[in-house]
């Protein structure tokens, strides 16, 4: 099949909800890929940062395979070894109680959700359902998860949204303080906050804010759908900022390439939802179960202490390039944000980089690298060098 071909069968029958670059990626290897025409291209955005251990990683894909061959599916109504493992490997190193798992980012801070509130309903009753999320937050394309982003310009079309979310400012505790009120029983937030334009928080907010939810029994929950899985240089953001949430969300990263979701909880929340009151039928699939378990082995500690310094080494790099367009960068790990200048805008540099073979993503104002975290440096200085050429 041609570009062109490929093109009209796309537009024939699928809906266009997607602003997709103009190319046909057909194949990859490590973080460098191919597209139909044979053209190479260095990958920067591991499908939105889910292509955690890179293309063609024969581990995975033998355990995808094997798992495959033994047990595709069976539902939750049977016990099956992948996802009673993969609970036990991600609760020993997160330091959590218990994991649920699902399909997606999605999914799971909608899980998380309901947790709070059923939460709060045991212990209150009926009044304190209010969930406080932060402003320029991102955290879902459901109805319940786009109400509880923060930021206006999804809250359009899909009337009505729903109720019990208010919003306050990142980085300001006394914006929490005064949203808080007797109707709240959590705050969620992203550590950093990724479609916002990849925004750190500060370490003290978070501390504080910590602290807060302790002081008024609300659960604090993270959203780690994209920092988590070892993005940011530890296995969720939360372990770089010296706090232990109630429940944290994760996906992307989690399966290497397979839809997975899901979330942990701590030993308080670890009785909260029981036997009817949340589910899903393809969570904790064993295939994907088992490639996620692949995942986790490969992305040991020491893998872990080089998405750090292969970080540190993309950003000093970016740095140190003659550049008009673009500014500083910011982030933690391999997400990596990066200031587009007045005059410029981050869709015309990202289609400029994407036709000269660096494949990049755009969040907020500014430009998005989320590499795999498998990347070598050899295929970062390619990279570099493609932005170096770009940029002059």
């Amino acid at each position: 099949m041609t570009f062109e071909e490929l093109k009209a069968l796309d537009h024939a029958h699928t809906l266009q909800t997607y602003g997709r670059f103009d190319v046909a990626i057909a194949h990859g290897k490590g973080a460098t890929l191919w597209d139909l025409e044979g053209k190479e291209y260095i990958d920067f955005t591991s499908g939105i940062g889910v292509n955690s251990v890179g293309y063609g990683n024969e581990q995975w894909a033998w355990s995808i395979y094997e798992q495959a061959l033994a047990l595709g599916h069976i539902s939750n109504l049977f016990y099956t070894q992948p996802y009673a493992k993969l609970a036990d490997v991600l609760c020993r190193r997160a330091g959590m109680a218990a994991a649920f798992f699902g399909n997606s980012g999605a999914e799971a801070n909608e899980g998380i959700i309901k947790l709070a509130r059923k939460y709060s309903f045991d212990k209150y009753g009926k009044g304190r359902s209010t969930i406080l999320t932060l402003k320029n937050s991102f955290h879902g394309r459901t109805i319940t998860t786009l109400t509880a982003t923060g930021q206006d310009v999804f809250h359009q079309y899909f009337y009505p949204f729903m109720e019990g979310f208010r919003y306050a400012d990142a980085n300001d505790l006394e914006s929490v303080k005064a949203e808080g009120g007797k109707d709240v029983c959590a705050v969620m937030l992203e550590l950093v906050q990724g479609e916002g334009g990849v925004l750190p928080m500060e370490p003290d907010f978070v501390q504080g804010l910590a602290e807060l939810c302790a002081e008024r029994d609300w659960l604090l929950l993270v959203d780690e759908v994209q920092t988590g899985i070892g993005r940011t240089g530890t296995l969720f953001a939360y372990q770089q900022y010296g706090i232990q949430p109630d429940a944290a969300s994760f996906a992307k990263g989690i399966a290497g390439g397979l839809p997975m979701g899901g979330f942990l909880v701590n030993e308080k929340c670890r009785n909260v939802l029981g036997a009817g009151m949340h589910g899903s039928t393809f969570g904790g699939n064993p295939i994907a179960a088992s490639a996620a378990l692949t995942v986790l082995d490969i992305l040991d500690e020491d893998a872990l202490e080089a998405v750090k310094e292969k970080g540190a080494y993309l950003r000093a790099g970016i740095e140190a390039l003659d550049k008009k367009s673009i500014g500083s960068t910011r982030g933690l790990g391999l997400m990596i944000g990066i200031e587009v200048k007045e005059g410029y805008t981050n869709k015309a540099l990202a289609a400029q980089l994407v036709q000269n073979g660096l494949l990049v993503l755009t969040a907020g104002p500014g430009l998005r690298l989320l590499p795999p975290l498998t990347i070598t440096k050899e295929e970062m200085d390619k990279g570099l060098a493609i932005m170096a050429q770009v940029l002059e």
